[in-house]
């Protein structure tokens, strides 16, 4: 008897991981827009451990201005970009782990081919995903001298959540999701939460934070600077006044730190 109470156990367990499997895939099935679905399912390929050749070569073979005017919101282009940028780290550095010894020259360098441009993780982060911003500024400058193709695909305002959902391949980096266009609000700030949770070290008089707050505090200006955005995600009392420690950077290779976007 005990075994037919048994057998629908692991049906009903297969199921729930099954449907946990899919929803860790993003939100594909709402994603109106197709570019912003190639790039998830780039990503949910590396994640799966599955072949993705297919859609780096379609991110290859696509159209630049038919890419550029698709991506027509601030949203759209954030999640395609920020989806390619941590599918092309994981791809590279997975293929050859060495590049991560000289890590100035691996994000400076133009390797990953989108629309047959070649395009550097600086290009992509600084240029494209923070809107021209000029990478050793901390987030105070904007680059006057933005090439075209930057231009035309860089967001219109710089959004700080986007630190906290780029994964650079080290130890440190945010755990990787998957965006979609039309849920990312939602998503980058589950991301953010899990993130400055996971991070974050608080007592009464000091708060030791990542220093990601450091290398970027103009980006995380308009959200009233560390104290604003740690007050908004909960991770510090709303009357707290703590003395801010940044913690060290571990930039130990450590690739595959995907994550689900549970709020």
């Amino acid at each position: 008897m005990k075994r037919f109470i048994f057998i629908p156990f692991i049906i009903a367990t297969l199921v729930l991981v099954k449907n946990h499997s899919i929803n860790a895939q993003g939100n594909i099935k709402n994603e109106k827009n197709e570019y912003v679905q190639l790039s998830m399912k780039l990503l949910g390929a590396i994640k799966n451990d599955q072949d993705y050749k297919t859609y780096t070569k379609q991110l290859k073979e696509l159209s630049l201005d038919k890419l550029s005017k698709s991506l027509d919101t601030d949203n759209k282009t954030k999640a395609f970009w920020i989806n390619i940028y941590n599918a092309y780290i994981q791809i590279l550095l997975t293929e050859k782990p060495s590049l991560f010894k000289d890590r100035n020259a691996f994000f400076k360098a133009d390797q990953v081919n989108i629309g047959g441009e070649m395009m550097s993780f600086d290009f992509i982060e600084h240029g494209i995903i923070r809107g021209s911003k000029v990478k050793l500024s901390m987030g105070f400058l904007k680059d006057p001298f933005a090439g075209k193709i930057e231009k035309q695909f860089r967001v219109s305002e710089t959004d700080g959540r986007v630190h906290f959902a780029l994964n650079c391949g080290a130890k440190s980096c945010p755990y990787i999701a998957i965006y979609s266009a039309v849920n990312l609000d939602e998503e980058l700030d589950i991301i953010a939460s899990q993130f400055l949770e996971r991070t974050t070290i608080y007592s009464k008089d000091e708060v030791k934070v990542t220093t990601l707050f450091s290398w970027f505090k103009g980006d995380f200006s308009s959200r009233g600077g560390v104290l604003g955005v740690l007050k908004s995600y909960n991770i510090i009392p709303q009357n707290a006044d703590p003395d801010v420690e940044y913690k060290d950077y571990d930039w130990t290779l450590d690739l595959g730190n995907f994550t689900d976007l549970k709020s």
